[in-house]
């Protein structure tokens, strides 16, 4: 089984990767600075550079990919006024990677995606959801909001391909972003996410579901 996560590096990504290699798999694990100095497979990529991201698909190429995880992920603007924050460069920064960064790792690995009639999962939030709009954390909730919205559509237009798309909220998570006061670690997220992706199928495509198996509100 190939499966390549983004962002593998720290928290719940590289919970995951820990994960599928406990369980015998050998995941592909991305990461930006450094190379992770742990064993397994490393790819190299930034998900705000589209180079970077097309490098990376074709580093793949059309050899058959079983799960693509598309994880990587960051919160600017945290803790700013409504007044006077969130500032434009942040705005970018964020969708760069939080959305555009997701929809052009799953383009770059469609061909691969296809030959193995793969399944993606989104990591998206909870703050994604319009039902449970809590205010602020705007940058944020806006690019997890259109993840998911890309993850919905995916699931669509994907459909025929025999390509399953799930988008999740991986919980609160004591993390760099999620703090340290968050309700869950990494390896509760990690193994709750796992039990989700294998339950994916196309008869379930589009699902946004929480961690524990939850439906989540839109």
């Amino acid at each position: 089984m190939t499966i390549l996560i983004t962002g593998a590096n720290r928290g719940i990504g590289r919970a995951l990767f820990d994960a599928y290699r406990a369980r015998g798999a050998d995941p592909i694990g991305t990461y930006r600075g450094p190379r992770p100095e742990a064993p397994g497979t490393w790819r190299q990529a930034d998900m705000a550079d589209p180079a970077s991201i097309a490098a990376l698909g074709a580093a793949q190429g059309q050899a058959p990919l079983d799960l693509l995880v598309c994880n990587a992920g960051v919160n600017y603007g945290k803790g700013q006024r409504l007044d006077d924050g969130f500032a434009a460069a942040d705005w970018a920064e964020v969708f760069a990677v939080n959305v555009t960064g997701v929809f052009l790792t799953i383009q770059s690995h469609l061909p691969a995606l296809r030959a193995g009639r793969g399944k993606i999962a989104i990591i998206s939030s909870q703050m994604a959801s319009s039902t449970n709009a809590a205010g602020g954390h705007y940058i944020y909730r806006a690019s997890k909001a259109a993840a998911l919205n890309l993850g919905r559509n995916l699931a669509v237009d994907l459909a025929g391909d025999g390509i399953a798309v799930g988008i999740y909220h991986p919980g609160w998570v004591r993390t760099d972003m999620g703090g340290d006061s968050a309700a869950i670690g990494t390896e509760e997220a990690a193994e709750g996410l796992l039990a989700r992706f294998e339950a994916l199928s196309v008869a379930t495509t589009g699902c946004f579901e929480t961690w524990d198996g939850c439906a989540h509100p839109f």
